[in-house]
């Protein structure tokens, strides 16, 4: 009943919506005090993290003079190695390259993007890593082996497939297709002819193809050079493998490809060097080529008509060398085109029994040489031949270096240690090219010989004599094996040596077929030189 009558008294008080006030009044309490016990603990929690902070890390520099520490930090110098191959001569043109190289194909984009010069250092670091691997592998290889023999092989059975698909174009009967890919055609089936397992005609005529073969070897050459980390980047390697394809190899390539080039190239190399008469002459009897005789000719005849105007014609001297060079470029002309350079075999039938040049005049002689190098490239049998004329080479360096040591020994000079070791690596060279297992192709002489030489060279210093006798045997058999020299005298290209050498008339002198009256001897005052060569084709001229 009491709390009816305090219910009735409140509502009659405060109104009928004092409930509500006193519920809004309640929340708002509670809300409150709830609100001002969160701010209360933040505040506390903040202070005491500052002094937590405070007691064991430095306060955090912000603004200006943090803005000055970076700008010391960038003004620091940044040191790089510059040594490459350990030479100064070659590792500033190498810098110089590098620095051009990242100017043309990177800084020109990257500054567009970024001016944080890490990345470009990053770069240039790894590419002198590069060029140090390089270097290092570079002092490892035996490279003159490789550009004595490898690299003139190479070069000369390009030459001799050039020849090859240019008499097989002469003698095609079907004109109709282009001169230019009927060329590639024949170039290309010859070269699988003469390499058998080779032809490089897709790589070579397929600009897409020769990309991709480009991008392959770029990646061999990463992998070789490159740190492993590096290489497995895939951006990196696809990066630097475009670059170096197709902004430097490809240019490279089209650039040493373009004739425009080639002849500027040409002409600077004989800018500095005059040819003398007797290579020119030399050059003369050996074109093939008319429109090139022709040429020459018209200047012969524009000197002729200037010396004439001048009137010095009958001065001699310069006017008959002048009369001279035109009359062979005219008989060379006619010779030519009368096809006698074609059918060697007919033309020898013209004047019966040939001279004979022994096999040791071919062998010191260029224009003969040619020849019989090119027989014995067909022959399968250039090995013995390049021996022959490598063993020459060694012999006359070995025997000036041993005469220049004992001329130090005379003056009490102290001479230089690696005289010898020079001397040995190259009679090295030479066993290891032509005579070692590994060899290819290798000389076919007797194995108890190439043991002792093998011996020989292993245990005492090497002598200019120390191949004399396998060359001896080798000289041998190319005279004597009737794969060789005596097939030789009965091929056309006999017949052609002999019309190069203006000795297509009836021989005054004639050697024993069978070679009995030649000789070899080991040293090199064996040999015939080249006067008594000329000597003995003037008298034969004469006779004839």
């Amino acid at each position: 009943m009491g709390l009816k009558i305090m219910v009735v008294l409140f509502l009659v008080t405060f109104g009928p919506f004092a409930v509500f006030y006193l519920a809004f009044y309640i929340f708002c309490f509670i809300g409150g005090g709830f609100a001002v016990t969160l701010l209360y603990g933040k505040i506390n929690s903040e202070k005491h993290l500052e002094k937590c902070e405070q007691s064991y890390l430095p306060p955090t520099q912000i603004g200006i003079l943090k803005t000055l520490d970076e700008m010391k930090l960038e003004m620091k110098p940044i040191k790089i190695d510059r040594r490459l191959t350990g030479s100064s001569f070659i590792d500033e043109p190498l810098q110089q390259v590098i620095q051009f190289a990242l100017r043309d194909y990177i800084q020109y984009w990257y500054y567009t993007l970024s001016e944080d010069e890490s990345f470009l250092l990053e770069i240039r670091q790894t590419l002198q890593n590069a060029l140090v691997q390089f270097s290092t592998r570079s002092k490892e290889v035996d490279w003159q082996p490789y550009f004595t023999t490898r690299l003139v092989d190479d070069f000369a059975t390009h030459l001799r497939v050039f020849r090859k698909a240019q008499d097989r174009l002469a003698d095609r009967e079907d004109k109709q297709r282009d001169i230019t890919e009927e060329l590639v055609d024949s170039f290309f089936e010859a070269e699988v002819e003469m390499e058998r397992k080779i032809c490089r005609d897709v790589v070579c005529t397929s600009h897409k193809d020769e990309e991709g073969f480009l991008r392959d070897l770029c990646e061999l050459l990463l992998y070789l050079l490159l740190p492993p980390g590096d290489f497995h980047n895939k951006n990196m390697r696809y990066f630097l493998r475009e670059v170096l394809a197709r902004g430097v190899l490809l240019p490279l390539i089209n650039q040493l490809s373009d004739p425009d080039y080639i002849n500027q190239f040409v002409i600077w190399m004989i800018r500095d060097s005059s040819c003398n008469y007797e290579a020119f002459m030399n050059i003369l009897k050996l074109t093939d080529k008319p429109p090139e005789l022709e040429a020459v000719k018209d200047k012969v005849l524009e000197e002729l008509q200037y010396l004439r105007s001048l009137d010095t014609a009958g001065d001699g001297g310069p006017y008959l060398n002048l009369l001279f060079v035109k009359k062979v470029c005219e008989t060379r002309i006619q010779r030519l085109h009368s096809g006698k350079e074609v059918d060697a075999l007919k033309l020898a039938a013209n004047f019966g029994k040939l001279c004979v040049i022994p096999l040791d005049h071919i062998l010191i002689h260029n224009i003969a040489l040619q020849f019989f190098m090119d027989f014995m490239q067909a022959a399968g049998a250039q090995a013995e031949l390049f021996f022959w004329l490598t063993v020459e080479g060694y012999r006359v360096t070995a025997q000036q270096q041993l005469e220049a040591m004992q001329g130090w020994q005379k003056d009490g000079k102290k001479q230089p240690c690696t005289t010898k070791g020079l001397l040995k690596a190259a009679a090295l060279g030479v066993y290891e090219q032509y005579l070692s297992d590994k060899a290819s192709p290798r000389v076919q002489v007797d194995e108890a010989s190439v043991t002792t030489l093998g011996e020989k060279l292993q245990k005492d210093d090497p002598t200019p004599e120390i191949f004399d006798e396998i060359q001896r045997n080798v000289y041998d058999m190319m005279l004597r094996d009737e794969r060789y020299y005596p097939s030789f005298k009965q091929s056309p290209l006999y017949v052609r040596m002999l019309a190069e050498l203006d000795m297509l008339k009836e021989p005054s002198y004639r050697g024993s077929d069978d070679g009995d009256g030649e000789s070899f001897n080991g040293s090199p005052t064996g040999s015939i030189n080249i006067v008594s060569l000329l000597h003995f084709m003037l008298q034969g001229s004469e006779k004839c």
